[in-house]
């Protein structure tokens, strides 16, 4: 009896795994797409009343961008030292840097871009012209752009609800 048991389970096996069937389409060969990273050390400068923020000149990027693309911002906030070679440590904008005087003053480092280039800035909640110039020189910026394609399609909720069969009365509202 343990040998038709066996003879079953080997002869199966083999004929189930001897089945082929007809090869898919051709697809399209994949690649490899890497974000396209550069980096800026600026120079930023003060814009008077009623904007009272610094702000740095336009970098076009030495690359094409899609409008598509995401824009990710780094600044170089330091260098690990417990490690060998010692490690830059980046920071993603935008940061806020506090004062630790009681006063609750901040500022931060932010930027805004366009699919032709970017521009850094300094906002703050006090007078900016009391910020040190030491802490806002020889700043080092990573930009890196990570290709992106826009979603084929945007539906609507309505859309939603009718591929999901339901009405929307199975939706919870949430008062804030």
């Amino acid at each position: 009896m343990k040998n038709i048991f066996l003879f079953l389970a080997l002869s199966s096996t083999i004929l189930f795994t001897s089945c082929e069937g007809d090869p898919g389409p051709p697809g399209l060969d994949g690649g490899l797409v890497y974000a396209q990273v550069f980096e800026v050390s600026p120079s930023f400068s003060y814009n008077d009343y009623p904007e009272n923020t610094y702000s740095t000149s336009l970098y076009s990027f030495p690359f094409e961008v899609y409008e598509s693309d995401v824009v990710l911002v780094y600044r170089l906030s330091g260098q690990d030292n417990s490690v060998s070679p010692p490690a830059d440590v980046w920071t993603q904008l935008p940061q806020n840097v506090f004062y630790n005087d009681g006063t609750g003053d901040f500022f931060q480092y932010n930027f805004n871009n366009t699919f032709f280039d970017i521009q850094f800035s300094i906002e703050g909640n006090f007078d900016l012209t009391n910020i040190d110039i030491a802490d806002i020189s020889n700043q080092t910026f990573r930009i890196a752009v990570v290709p992106s394609e826009f979603a084929k399609t945007n539906p609507s909720m309505k859309e939603i609800l009718e591929v999901m069969q339901a009405d929307g009365s199975q939706i919870e509202n949430i008062e804030l």
